[in-house]
């Protein structure tokens, strides 16, 4: 006899899951609901969250502002379409992020993906060439260890080897995946590269400071004014794919603000909702917007998601970005930072550990190899916590909200497992 709940012994057998093989996958986890840092499970346990929705909910679940802007926005109105029509939330969203951002990404194009925002932008970068007249420019430099989405355009400028994409090499567009420029000889290297093939290349395509599902890889702000110098030098369109990294996750409100970089066009998503809803935004600079001002119809960016703009959606993203003003949530990263890093230092201790490292609110422990994953995954639970990692890093992206004593416990479990395997 299970003590499962009727909706999930009756709705589990139709439900097809992410990055699951469903033959052999271990069962799920139910929820009955959230709150602050906290996933509480139909069987009773609680369990503290160590990634926060794949870094989404970064001012915990539930936020009593987040929640009275949707039951507000609810009342008044759940979604129009933007063909055609706008409204408030995302007018003033709109106005907020381009204020946020630094130089002229003043023009935002709202969408309900991550990966649907790459794919905007890469389209984008590559219209904002015909438009001028140039064709031949379809190719995007990105680099080893980066990842981008699941959706084709994106898959194609993930790392095709160590991504989780390898499968789809032959049916997926070709462009050219190389080393990040992470020192001089390096950046000499991709020089010479696109001396030789820039006329056929759109873009360049970037997670900045940190390369995130690809395997949680660190970079610094050189490496990011190399590539901007180089974008400049070959007339190229530099993207920076903010998804993993904006809102505070590396500690300054958007990774690029760090690095004295300025992208042309930049990616945002996962936290800008705050966790509650599916909303990304592609903002461009002034001189990608204006290769699409034209007379011409032909020159229009034509793409629209049909809950682009949504309005709760935006609602929930405004009333986040309130809380970034009215709350420390750039100290509180910081603090997550200070607080994990002699924490999971101590894993160096251990056997099999290959790395530690941390960044903002980002702690990485980077093994020589799992053998099990799913036993890896259900001795954390055990220990109270929701920690998933994937291939051979266990990683921490907690609320930035997270106190201390949560921290502790998961930075205390991830020790615990690792010693005892």
């Amino acid at each position: 006899m299970t003590n499962d709940p009727d909706w999930y012994r009756e709705g589990l057998p139709h439900i097809w899951l992410p990055y699951t093989q469903m033959k052999t996958v271990t069962p799920p986890l139910a929820v009955a609901s959230t709150k602050g840092s906290r996933i509480r499970l139909a069987d009773g346990r609680e369990l503290i969250d160590g990634n926060a929705s794949w870094w989404t909910a970064c001012h915990g679940y539930n936020h009593p502002h987040i929640v009275d802007a949707l039951e507000r926005q609810m009342k008044r109105m759940p979604h129009v379409m933007l063909g055609g029509l706008v409204h408030e939330q995302a007018l003033t969203l709109a106005r907020r992020l381009a204020a946020l951002l630094p130089g002229d990404l003043d023009h935002v194009f709202f969408s309900d993906s991550g990966s649907v925002a790459v794919e905007v932008a890469m389209k984008m970068a590559t219209q904002y060439w015909l438009n001028r007249g140039v064709r031949g420019r379809t190719k995007f430099v990105a680099f080893k260890g980066g990842y981008h989405g699941d959706t084709f355009a994106t898959m194609a400028v993930c790392d095709p080897e160590e991504g989780m994409h390898s499968l789809f090499t032959g049916a997926l567009p070709e462009h050219f995946v190389v080393d990040l420029p992470r020192n001089e000889e390096a950046a000499a290297t991709l020089d010479a590269f696109l001396a030789r093939h820039a006329d056929k290349i759109a873009g360049i395509v970037v997670e900045p400071f940190v390369q995130g599902a690809g395997g949680m890889l660190f970079h610094g702000g050189e490496c990011l004014q190399r590539l901007r110098r180089l974008a400049d030098e070959y007339d190229l369109i530099l993207i920076f794919d903010e998804i993993f990294t904006g809102f505070g996750r590396t500690g300054p409100m958007f990774a690029c603000e760090a690095a004295y970089v300025t992208p042309d066009i930049i990616t945002l998503g996962k936290g800008l909702s705050g966790g509650t809803l599916p909303l990304a935004a592609t903002v461009a600079s002034k001189k990608i917007f204006e290769a699409f001002w034209s007379d011409d119809p032909l020159h229009a960016l034509m793409h629209g998601p049909t809950f682009m703009g949504n309005a709760l959606a935006c609602a929930a993203a405004n009333a986040a970005l309130d809380l970034f003003e009215s709350e420390p949530r750039l100290l509180q990263a910081a603090e997550i930072g200070k607080f994990l890093a002699p924490r999971l230092g101590r894993c160096l201790e251990l056997p099999g550990v290959k790395d530690v490292r941390v960044r903002g609110a980002i702690g990485v422990v980077e093994l020589d190899a799992v053998g099990d994953l799913d036993a890896l995954k259900r001795s954390f639970v055990e220990k109270g916590v929701f920690i998933r990692p994937f291939r051979n890093i266990v990683y921490l992206t907690p609320a930035l909200t997270i106190g201390h004593a949560d921290l502790d416990v998961l930075a205390k479990a991830i020790f615990d497992v690792l010693r005892a395997r």
